[in-house]
């Protein structure tokens, strides 16, 4: 524990002094030589609320996040990404703690027929789906959607992964009309093959999980907003009695000038983790649902957002249904930075108990 805080205690200031002399030489920019740059992004918290019946107020750092790129050609770079965040467990409960989010590197494959845009990327690297929905629902600050919040997975894992647009790609104007990040003409895909158990955790067996994730946007001449998503996950949860994992999930979104509309339905069995089990091992079956809206104000300055989600647990003593509501607005400032008030309130159904509920102002800073 000491070595790890040391190691924090030593990186961090180092990181930041050596961004600040870049910044102060580079104002307004990524540093950026000899193919190497550097950004960052930073989410920061005032919570007050109640969680499993334990009041709470405070001022904390929910994530941190330093991107260091390196570009040898024009078809390979590499990407390492310290995530600083607060350890909440054991021991060093309060310490803030050094992990990698990303380490990878990545190759820029050559076109093929339809096919365009296609990068390989080996290491510690993205999975297909957390990366692609948060360039849709752009509050990730206020807390992790959906899938992840429901426990099933995480965004990144050690493995491969292979991703590629449909089709060409998007008009320039319609991208900047629609506010898109989502740039293939007809959609996209991504697979890869992961060890399971996520960036935070050891591989407990031999087993690999297989995710996939397939866009399609049908109507790119007159509609270009909509798409239609499918992510599926096939493998085992990771630990050493290896229980299955299925993960079929369907997504609708879709992006304009002033609005966005996300709808997502869940169906599956177990999770990455191998924790949503019975005592005899076996997976639980789980479905679920979300639902997402986003009103943009004042040429995208301000903004209103809405969010539920349902999601429900077959185990033994029949069905653990729990929904989630979260509202909030948000102020949209230099380069993606954004603050936002939300209100978060997840409970059982069918009961008074309350699971979480608080208050938040957050600032998402990105540099």
């Amino acid at each position: 524990m000491k070595r790890r805080f040391t190691l924090v205690k030593i990186t961090i200031p180092f990181l930041l002094f050596l961004y600040s002399g870049i910044a102060l030489s580079n104002p307004g920019s990524d540093y950026k030589d000899d193919g190497i740059t550097i950004s960052g992004r930073w989410f920061l918290k005032h919570q007050s609320g109640e969680k499993k019946d334990k009041k709470f107020n405070y001022f904390n750092l929910k994530r941190g996040y330093i991107i260091i790129k390196k570009e040898f050609s024009s078809k390979l770079s590499a990407r390492i990404t310290p995530d600083i965040s607060m350890d909440k467990e054991g021991d060093g409960a309060g310490d803030i703690k050094l992990r990698l989010k990303y380490c990878y590197l990545k190759y820029k494959l050559p076109e093929f027929t339809i096919l365009s845009q296609p990068y390989l990327e080996f290491g510690l690297v993205h999975r297909p789906w957390l990366d692609f929905e948060e360039k849709i629902n752009r509050y990730r600050v206020q807390g992790t959607l959906f899938l992840e919040r429901s426990e099933l997975l995480n965004s990144a894992d050690f493995g491969m992964l292979l991703v590629a647009n449909i089709g060409g790609k998007l008009d320039n104007k319609i991208q900047n009309k629609i506010g898109t990040k989502h740039t293939g003409k007809f959609g996209s895909f991504g697979i890869g093959v992961f060890n399971g158990g996520g960036y935070h955790a050891i591989e407990q067996n031999t087993n690999k999980v297989l995710e996939t994730r397939l866009t399609l946007r049908p109507f790119h001449g007159f509609f270009p907003g909509l798409l239609f998503s499918y992510f599926g996950a096939f493998g085992k949860g990771n630990t050493e009695l290896a229980p299955d994992w299925v993960l079929n999930s369907g997504f609708v979104s879709l992006e304009n000038r002033y609005f966005v509309l996300t709808g997502t339905y869940y169906e599956g069995k177990g999770n990455s983790f191998g924790s949503c089990i019975d005592e005899n091992n076996r997976p639980l079956n789980q479905s679920g649902y979300s639902a997402f809206s986003e009103l943009k104000l004042m040429c995208n300055r301000v903004s209103i957002f809405g969010r539920y989600d349902f999601f429900a647990i077959e185990d033994e003593t029949g069905d653990t249904k729990n929904e989630r509501y979260i509202v909030g607005t948000a102020y949209h400032f230099e380069r993606g930075c954004k603050i936002l008030l939300d209100y978060d309130y997840g409970k059982l159904v069918n009961s008074e108990e309350t699971k979480d509920s608080l208050f938040e102002l957050a600032i998402e800073i990105v540099f």
